[in-house]
């Protein structure tokens, strides 16, 4: 299915919103596991470091397409 550019990004844009919300709802997550243990820390770091990656991998995608997102 063929997309026209404006609307690829404003899908691309909304991807990367819903990976910015989850790489902070992520980091909260840290705070809470923090009185769980450490693996629950651990657990939490290593999904929180996933969450930001794929923000990242996102924002890459789209300043290649020539737009700029804001932290």
């Amino acid at each position: 299915m063929l997309m026209n550019p404006p609307l690829a990004h404003a899908d691309l844009i909304a991807t990367f919103k819903r990976a910015q919300a989850d790489a902070a709802h992520k980091l909260g997550l840290i705070k809470t596991a923090s009185q769980k243990g450490p693996q629950a820390i651990k657990a939490a770091v290593d999904a929180a470091a996933r969450a930001e990656k794929r923000r990242d991998a996102y924002a890459k995608k789209l300043s290649a397409v020539g737009v700029v997102v804001e932290d």
